[in-house]
């Protein structure tokens, strides 16, 4: 008797700290909103919290899958205000080269390793609904970057480079997990290839970085040829609390590690 009333009062505590537990990270939801842009908080409304905090913490534990050996996390948040150490390489990079499931437009393209498996699955995909996918631009470096950076400034001005190149150590492609696909131009959305990637990209963990009319939060034009691997459980979660907005989802990741 007296061991299942021991029992009984253990599982009752449990439940009391579990239940706890749930009432402070329901709590810790309002405070990253609180801690985001008008815009975001404006859009950003969740209603299940504990359901969405259930998901958040899947898609944490998926990102501890991932090689970390010296690698920044797949969830790193790189922008204007963020930046990569400024020699920062992802370790053993994978050169691309030709073959079935995509094809490249130079011989210099490389990526994470993890990144170019599921590149493969999602090119495998796209081809069997008769769409070769083109990689076209993948990881760069950080002076490769100050260099692109430099290029558009004396082209177009400083205002507008701002637009549309990352300043050096602030580019996804340093992380080793971005794609520009295609011809890399405005109209690359009304071709079969941009189409498909639009539709079907975020299936396989793949998620557009710039999205149109959302420039005030991402600090670029939009640009229909960038997708970001971040892997399906996050790709799902962007969509389905995050407006489909990379940069929210990314955003609120950062700050909830981080409080």
């Amino acid at each position: 008797m007296k061991k299942a009333v021991f029992l009984l009062a253990g599982l009752l505590m449990t439940a009391a700290i579990a239940s706890a537990q749930t009432k402070s990270e329901i709590e810790k939801v309002d405070r990253v909103l609180k801690q985001m842009s008008p815009r975001a908080q404006k859009e950003l409304v969740i209603q299940d919290k504990a359901a969405f905090v259930k998901d958040l913490k899947a898609v944490l534990e998926e990102e501890k899958k991932y090689p970390n050996s010296g690698d920044l996390p797949l969830y790193f948040l790189i922008d204007k205000k963020h930046y990569a150490p400024k020699g920062y390489e992802p370790k053993n990079l994978k050169k691309l080269t030709a073959c079935t499931n995509y094809n490249i437009s130079r011989s210099d393209l490389s990526l994470r390793p993890d990144v170019e498996a599921n590149l493969q699955i999602m090119g495998e995909a796209a081809r069997k609904d008769g769409i070769t996918l083109l990689v076209s631009s993948t990881y760069r470096s950080y002076d490769y970057q100050a260099k692109l950076f430099q290029r558009w400034v004396d082209i177009d001005g400083l205002e507008e480079a701002e637009r549309e190149s990352a300043r050096p150590g602030t580019s996804q492609h340093q992380l080793g997990s971005a794609i520009d696909f295609g011809s890399i131009t405005n109209d690359f959305i009304n071709t079969s290839q941009g189409k498909w990637l639009y539709n079907n990209a975020w299936k396989y963990g793949w998620t557009l970085s710039f999205p149109q009319e959302y420039e005030d939060i991402t600090g670029y034009r939009y640009e229909c040829w960038h997708y970001r691997y971040v892997g399906i459980p996050a790709a799902q979660l962007q969509k389905k609390y995050f407006r489909n907005v990379q940069q929210y989802m990314l955003e609120f990741i950062d700050l909830w590690k981080n409080m």
